[in-house]
């Protein structure tokens, strides 16, 4: 009989409802030391490429946990290594550092004060886009599994990148590789262990607090800078034909940008977008300027589409200006691909993003969202997965919440747990399905 209850229990243990008891209540019981790491981040926000205070910070917390540290990626990146008592894949989890060059307007008692350098001037400091909470989550959910790897098939790789956002201290433009996912990559931070597999996620407002969005393919738009230098004869204004107006020809390019975009781009595969976000030009209203000076961003949640822009805007570009007898200099800057999640990992993997919000609190996207993330390098080594968390309190009107990189912006602490199980879950998960998802991944 004793045998037999023995057996029962042993059944009980190991079913799934009691593995996400044991999940929940770890969980649960980090949930405090979470906020105060969140509030602690977030109060002491540091720009791309300057996150010492936030490294030193991540490296003493995973060290507390038990878990092997390691550095010098990417000037402020940080590594955590932790190794489970049963073997399994090399499954990593990524977590952006950052702040942005803004004052914050939240209200919150823990609000954002300091100021720092960014591209040589002195700016406000603000965590407004919630990378704050995403590196306190990731400590918890290391913390969570360091306390249980008996539980873990395989081994955990814990990224903590700095400057998603680009560089405080270089020219983003020029130097972009040399910061963020790329610079951590050519580092070398992903070869000792190797990951076959990464999950990260991003809170968003105008999402409700808790619940999970997630899509297969594409979940983000590419992003590329441009950035046009026009120069033409400068002139006083009431005779323009005694020059070569810059002016002029600045907005036909504008103009036939747009065009660009609608007639050269297969637009049955995707959607692409030509923005001029900066002017520069002249010192008074009756002087036509010699120069003129643009920059923009393109985005596109195709390669294809990216690709096509890429080719075909610094012909038309020059054709344009040559046309009015101006000399036009164009460059485009990569900084991200189309964010792309591997299809077999997110359909295999579902049901964990199910546990780990809770019942009715996952949802499949219908389209991918409009902004860019450089997490989306990660996804050309490995199959990847890239998930949003509603980060606006339920009861609130989602449209009147204040967006990511608003001044205003504010993290619902109440959502950051399911962002730790999120975390812990797709561990726990994902050693049932790797075969399957290694088997199936191609390099997009």
């Amino acid at each position: 009989m004793k045998k037999h209850i023995g057996l029962m229990l042993t059944m009980v243990a190991a079913s799934p409802l009691a593995m996400a008891d044991w999940v929940d209540n770890a969980v649960q019981n980090t949930e405090k030391d979470t906020i105060q790491l969140y509030q602690r981040i977030h109060q002491n926000p540091e720009l791309g490429n300057m996150e010492f205070k936030t490294s030193q910070l991540v490296q003493q917390e995973l060290q507390s946990y038990g878990i092997e540290v390691k550095t010098g990626f990417a000037k402020t990146g940080v590594i955590g290594i932790l190794k489970g008592t049963k073997p399994g894949p090399v499954m990593a989890l990524r977590a952006d550092m950052d702040a942005l060059p803004m004052e914050e307007k939240s209200g919150l008692p823990f609000a954002s004060k300091v100021r720092a350098i960014y591209q040589g001037s002195e700016t406000a400091v603000a965590h407004a886009c919630g990378h704050d909470a995403h590196t306190a989550m990731l400590l918890s959910a290391a913390k969570v599994l360091a306390k249980n790897r008996d539980k873990i098939n395989g081994t955990v790789v814990f990224i903590f990148q700095p400057a998603e956002e680009g560089g405080a201290d270089i020219d983003n433009f020029k130097q972009g590789d040399q910061v963020g996912s790329r610079k951590l990559i050519a580092d070398g931070a992903l070869k000792n262990p190797k990951p076959e597999v990464i999950f990260g996620l991003h809170v968003m407002a105008g999402m409700p607090s808790g619940h999970l969005y997630y899509k297969s393919g594409a979940a983000l738009n590419s992003a590329d800078s441009i950035r046009i230098t026009l120069n033409g004869q400068q002139v006083h204004g009431s005779m323009p034909w005694n020059g070569r107006d810059a002016i002029v020809a600045a907005a036909q390019i504008i103009n036939n940008m747009q065009t660009m975009v609608s007639r050269r781009a297969d637009l049955s595969k995707g959607m692409g977008v030509v923005s001029i976000g900066q002017i520069q030009a002249g010192t008074s209203g009756n002087i036509i300027p010699e120069k003129v000076s643009m920059i923009g961003t393109l985005r596109s949640n195709h390669e294809d589409i990216r690709n096509s822009m890429q080719k075909h805007l610094p012909h038309m570009i020059e054709s344009t200006a040559d046309a009015n007898e101006v000399k036009a200099q164009v460059e485009i800057s990569p900084y991200a691909p189309v964010t792309m999640n591997d299809k077999t990992l997110t359909e295999l993997i579902a049901p964990a993003l199910q546990k780990a919000a809770g019942s009715g609190k996952a949802h499949v996207l219908e389209k991918n969202l409009s902004p860019s993330e450089d997490f989306a390098y990660y996804g050309k080594l490995m199959p990847s997965l890239f998930v949003f968390l509603g980060a606006t309190p339920e009861q609130q009107d989602m449209s009147t919440a204040a967006p990511n990189h608003n001044p205003k912006f504010v993290v619902d602490q109440n959502a950051l747990k399911t962002g730790v199980k999120s975390h812990v879950q797709f561990v726990l998960d994902y050693p049932n399905i790797a075969s399957k998802v290694q088997q199936a991944w191609k390099p997009n």
